[in-house]
């Protein structure tokens, strides 16, 4: 599971880049109860969503012409130079070179071999997000690919992740967990999901999802709906993990919310 103890390959942090700041504000304000700060003039507009006083993710504007509206996931690394030369000798493509943050730390931006998007963190003094699994903060990712082998042998080589296919409790398929290296699948902190699995999420490409915990499901799909979002998935019963839905913010970024099964208790 997700933990702001963080380890190296695990999701460490998450930001939002959207075309109209403001906009997504109020969406996620009014849908998890955030609240928006920025992080100052030096920052260029960056900004922290909070909840209860705890970061959750964070945001920026970016225009249509730079790119599209969407989620960044982030993984912990102890070297962001290093991990930038094992992306280029793995395939994928360094978009962002490693730049420092201010002292909190440094950050590179990149696509895999087959186009996902995603980030990594050197902490400095700003470890990562301070809160995960609790109700509306970041709970799980998932990477939806069209070759999910070649895309495990590429977060193996670049960020020593781990990957293991297990049983869905109801016997109906199996799943491919991601974990840090050595963590085994109690550490586990997303999957990977076949595009041809998916249809409807095949058409925009391979892309890394993030997860939200929420209270109910169905309440909260139908809020974002109603607020100008969309559902990409209706909310389903998936056996033994929760009700999970896929959805879209009103500008296109996609995200997912679950409601999880409580653990059964020894």
């Amino acid at each position: 599971m997700l933990t702001t103890r963080y380890v190296t390959g695990a999701p460490n942090w998450l930001d939002l880049g959207t075309p109209d700041l403001p906009g997504a504000e109020s969406f996620y304000g009014t849908l998890f109860g955030w609240r928006f700060r920025s992080a100052g003039p030096e920052a260029g507009g960056y900004g922290m969503f909070r909840l209860d006083d705890r970061t959750v993710a964070g945001g920026m504007t970016v225009p249509p012409d730079q790119a599209p509206p969407g989620w960044m996931v982030y993984f912990r690394t102890p070297d962001a130079d290093a991990t930038a030369a094992a992306v280029r000798e793995s395939g994928g493509t360094v978009l962002f070179e490693p730049m420092d943050v201010f002292d909190l730390g440094r950050m590179a931006v990149f696509t895999d071999p087959g186009g996902a998007g995603f980030a990594v963190w050197q902490p400095g003094t700003l470890q990562g997000l301070e809160v995960v699994n609790d109700p509306h903060s970041l709970c799980w990712t998932e990477l939806y690919t069209h070759d999910p082998a070649a895309s495990m042998a590429f977060y193996g080589t670049v960020l020593g992740m781990e990957s293991s296919a297990v049983p869905w409790p109801d016997g109906t398929g199996t799943y491919i967990l991601l974990n840090p290296a050595g963590g085994g699948d109690d550490s586990s902190f997303g999957g990977v999901v076949p595009l041809a699995a998916e249809p409807a999420e095949a058409d925009e490409g391979p892309y890394w999802m993030p997860c939200f915990e929420v209270p109910d499901t169905d309440t909260t799909a139908a809020r974002a709906e109603r607020l100008g979002g969309s559902v990409r998935l209706a909310p389903t019963e998936m056996g033994g993990v929760g009700r999970f839905a896929r959805l879209t913010d009103p500008y296109g970024a996609r995200f997912a919310v679950v409601t999880s099964t409580p653990a059964e208790q020894p």
